[in-house]
């Protein structure tokens, strides 16, 4: 099935990133400090992310959000929690290096602070947690991330696994459980039903990623951490 998140989503993030700054109670998007500078916000055709140094740092942001409306038809979703991931640009295993988290980062540091709030002035969205990272990537295959803890997110319900992963090119993979209460109407989902989100994508440098489940979604930016910076120069 087609869920309609993502393309409802499109229409929400153009008009939060067309916004002036003070109209949508957000300032202008800055660079991070140590990040190769470019617009979180632009769409760019540049070639997907390839690896140079093996201990090369990654910035990772993630927002999660619960749909209020349905979003897609109701399905057998005591069934999804045994579905097989779904891997899009997949390529062979390259080894067996795992990634380590280098540090949590804070608000101040966000570049999708404008969706945060698009999301919040939003009908038929409702944001969940909002938080970033800097890591190294884990080998393509190995699967070797960290779990939602680790990261400082504690939210009822929602549990799993994020890794980013370098081959030839980068992929960053959620796997991800989130049991709610009240789930969205229009579902056919009962009070306290498991919505499952379990896909590894291939990820471009500063384009938003969409990750989506009729119930909840995922939108995900990397970003390359400036070696000048990140080794002290």
């Amino acid at each position: 099935m087609k869920y309609r998140l993502a393309t409802a989503l499109l229409v929400l993030v153009a008009l939060a990133w067309t916004l002036p700054a003070a109209a949508r109670g957000a300032p202008p998007l800055q660079a991070h400090p140590g990040i190769s500078a470019h617009p979180a916000g632009a769409s760019t055709n540049a070639p997907a992310a390839k690896p140079a140094q093996y201990h090369r740092e990654y910035y990772v942001e993630i927002i999660v959000f619960r749909a209020l409306t349905a979003l897609g038809s109701p399905e057998d979703w005591q069934a999804e929690l045994n579905m097989a991931p779904t891997v899009s640009g997949g390529e062979a295993p390259t080894g067996t290096g795992v990634g380590h988290l280098v540090r949590i980062e804070p608000p101040s540091a966000y570049q999708l602070d404008p969706i945060w709030q698009a999301l919040k002035l939003s009908a038929d969205y409702h944001p969940v947690i909002h938080f970033a990272w800097i890591q190294t990537a884990s080998d393509w295959g190995t699967h070797a991330g960290f779990n939602l803890r680790e990261l400082g997110v504690h939210v009822p319900g929602l549990r799993g696994l994020i890794y980013l992963e370098r081959g030839v090119y980068l992929h960053l993979g959620l796997t991800l459980d989130y049991t709610m209460r009240d789930p969205p109407p229009g579902l056919q989902a009962a009070p306290g039903t498991t919505f499952v989100m379990n896909e590894t994508r291939r990820v471009l440098f500063y384009q938003r990623n969409y990750y989506d489940n009729p119930a909840f979604g995922v939108i995900a930016l990397v970003l390359p951490v400036n070696a000048q910076q990140q080794h002290g120069g």
